[in-house]
């Protein structure tokens, strides 16, 4: 492979290369979560659909027409249970959905930083093979949060922050679990703020586009007294939100992840290469959506000279020429 040099970028260029990757790659993108995440929201529409009986009347119909506020109101345990089970297997399969879209979307972009031929059913099988890793890392990721906003506040925001591109490092460095935490935490180590700069952007961002979107299609179910009717636009709702917003989630996290390892380890293709199983002697030229300005080497000979990577590392000299 061509050497190819990347440089740190800057938080506005993050973005920036962000976007771009977005915008380049959508249709392949969408193809890959749209896969994932329409039979799954239709799945998880009817359990809970069929769930709402259960839900009205094992809570004895609170606000019906047949509601006396003078009457005890018996639970049927059973309705309920049924109930419960479909919640969690609704969110159970919310995990595994966000997880495999995700890890797609991110082969897809590590793709297109290489000038590969983006395609999403490669990208899928990639990310359906480390499935079982990708899921065990969700869960392990939501318990850190959830313990870290339950004690207080601020270690949940540091967490969400420090532990952002653990999905990168399972799948361009095949760490697992808790070892994909904290190699996420020592990437993030002394950039904490750009990161989460960054990352609340993006999310405000994805948050526009998606309330405006489910703004408009849940306004026209509330509009419809036909409850089918209402059930349906909803899923749609929520599958057009996903195509939408985890593309773009996937696009800052891989440019995030890339950018600390540039920034740490003289990260550059050849090793992306290698991480995301692609042929590390195609040649490369530098991709269109970054930025320019990293240093060219220079003649062979005086690599002395130069950094490993740049900026150069705290410290580092030129050796002195004879």
């Amino acid at each position: 492979m061509n050497d190819v040099g990347l440089r740190p970028l800057r938080v506005g260029e993050i973005l920036d290369v962000a976007i771009k990757l977005y915008r380049t790659n959508f249709s392949t993108l969408v193809k890959a979560v749209f896969v994932v995440v329409a039979p799954t929201q239709v799945l998880s529409a009817l359990i809970t659909s069929s769930s709402r009986s259960a839900e009205i009347g094992g809570l004895g119909g609170f606000g019906g027409a047949g509601f006396d506020p003078n009457t005890t109101q018996q639970i049927d345990t059973g309705d309920l249970r049924n109930f419960l089970v479909a919640t969690a297997l609704v969110g159970a399969i919310g995990i595994v959905t966000a997880q495999l879209a995700s890890a797609a979307s991110l082969r897809a972009l590590s793709g297109a930083y290489l000038g590969e031929p983006v395609d999403w059913k490669s990208s899928l099988g990639f990310a359906y093979h480390r499935l079982g890793s990708l899921v065990w890392l969700g869960i392990l990721h939501a318990l850190v949060l959830g313990l870290g906003f339950l004690l207080c506040i601020a270690p949940g925001v540091y967490l969400y922050g420090a532990l952002s591109v653990a999905v990168p490092v399972l799948l361009m460095e095949d760490k697992r679990g808790r070892k994909a935490l904290g190699r996420s935490r020592e990437l993030v180590r002394g950039r904490w703020w750009p990161v989460a700069g960054v990352l609340l952007v993006s999310a405000v961002l994805a948050a526009i586009i998606q309330g405006a979107l489910t703004g408009l299609v849940v306004g026209v179910a509330f509009s419809s007294s036909n409850e089918l009717a209402s059930d349906i636009i909803g899923t749609i709702a929520a599958i057009g939100a996903a195509l939408i917003t985890t593309p773009f989630a996937a696009a800052v996290i891989i440019v995030l992840y890339i950018d600390l390892r540039v920034r740490k380890e003289g990260f550059d293709l050849e090793l992306l290469a290698r991480g995301i199983g692609a042929d590390p002697a195609t040649p490369a030229v530098r991709p269109a959506f970054l930025p320019a300005g990293a240093p060219d080497r220079i003649a062979e000979g005086d690599e002395d000279d130069q950094p490993p990577f740049w900026p150069p590392p705290p410290g580092w000299q030129p050796r002195s020429r004879p």
